[in-house]
């Protein structure tokens, strides 16, 4: 199982906020099931908030974060 760190999207139309999620790369994107809520990123404000040692166990177990992540990451790590 490749486990991905990725985006999942919530909020109104046109008002979009995201998770940051932990989850198989073989599920949907907005479905629920997922291994655990790393974060949120609200777009519209730029409002970021990680869960740094669960980034970072999920890291070096393996996970691969998408492009996306991965430069939200970087910015706030």
């Amino acid at each position: 199982m490749v486990v991905k760190i990725r985006l999942t999207q919530r909020g109104k139309k046109h008002q979009h906020s995201y998770r940051i999620i932990a989850v198989d790369s073989r599920k949907p994107r907005d479905t629920g099931n997922y291994l655990e809520e790393l974060g949120h990123y609200n777009s519209r404000t730029k409002e970021i908030k990680l869960d740094k040692e669960s980034i970072q166990k999920w890291l070096s177990n393996g996970a691969q974060p998408t492009q996306t992540v991965a430069n939200l990451i970087k910015k706030h790590l």
